[in-house]
């Protein structure tokens, strides 16, 4: 985990260590609860902009390969517009995801974490001045691939999104509880290849899910024949009515932050569904 392997500490909060580098008479732990306190706070600042602004911000978390870029193609296409879409694309290295997005006319940018697992509140705040929020009704940010690490930091974002491709086991939910405990919904992903894995199980795989005292809806979507996509895009547009209705009512999203996930990056949080919003700063 991360207080093992060091990806809790990011390009986007570097900063915020001894200017020296230096961990001397500082606990592991000590450094760790302070950079998430650290991204608590940033977290908090992104979702305050993005109420401001009114763009509902989805987290999309899966293994790597799962399908989330593919998704997001396809979920482009299919709006045709009817949604104004941004993407916020995270990989170790390479733009090669943001490209993909860009070749559909829609604004996509990269965040490369070099070494880091997940992205956090800071990294996703040096993307947001580059954001025309005024023009954007659903952001995605496209978390690096990993099913542990991501479910544990807050962005700032509003709901996540799990996704699972057939071509995993359909036992993952109940192997990493943590990402998807944290899921408003589970995506199984690539459902066209069922007819050469069947031993993938959607129906074993969503009983795992509910072991996991989730109800969160599970959706069996093809990107590349389109199979499942209206009920996607009908699960999308409640989410942003009911975010809209909310925003009304000066009330926001918090996502599921996992506690035990925090708990073995070093800080416990408990979970939020909803929370009055930032007043708006005054000028």
């Amino acid at each position: 985990m991360c207080d093992t392997c060091g990806c809790n500490i990011t390009d986007g909060n570097r900063h915020l260590l001894r200017a020296d580098g230096s961990h001397a008479k500082v606990t592991a732990v000590s450094i760790l609860n302070k950079l998430l306190r650290y991204n608590d706070a940033q977290a908090e600042a992104n979702r305050a902009l993005f109420d401001r602004h009114g763009v509902l911000v989805i987290n999309l978390m899966s293994s790597p390969g799962s399908g989330k870029t593919s998704l997001l193609e396809a979920t482009i296409k299919a709006l045709n517009g009817g949604l104004r879409i941004a993407v916020i694309e995270g990989d170790l290295e390479t733009e090669n995801d943001a490209a993909r997005i860009r070749a559909l006319g829609v604004e996509a940018h990269q965040i490369t974490t070099g070494t880091a697992c997940h992205l956090d509140a800071h990294l996703v705040a040096k993307v947001l001045p580059k954001l025309d929020l005024e023009n954007i009704d659903v952001l995605f940010i496209e978390n690096v691939g990993n099913l542990v690490c991501p479910a544990s930091f807050d962005l700032g974002h509003h709901l996540n999104l799990t996704l699972l491709s057939v071509t995993e086991g359909d036992d993952k939910p109940a192997k990493y509880p943590v990402m998807f405990r944290a899921a408003d919904a589970m995506v199984i992903s690539k459902t066209d290849l069922l007819a050469v894995l069947d031993e993938f199980s959607p129906e074993r795989a969503e009983a795992c899910l509910r072991n996991l005292a989730s109800n969160a809806p599970v959706l069996r979507l093809a990107a590349k024949t389109g199979e499942g996509m209206k009920e996607w895009l009908d699960w999308l547009n409640r989410r942003l009515e009911h975010y809209r209705n909310l925003r009304r009512e000066n009330r926001s999203l918090s996502p599921a932050v996992q506690s035990e996930g925090r708990r073995l990056h070093g800080l416990a949080k408990p979970e939020v569904r909803f929370k009055p919003a930032p007043k708006p700063e005054t000028a």
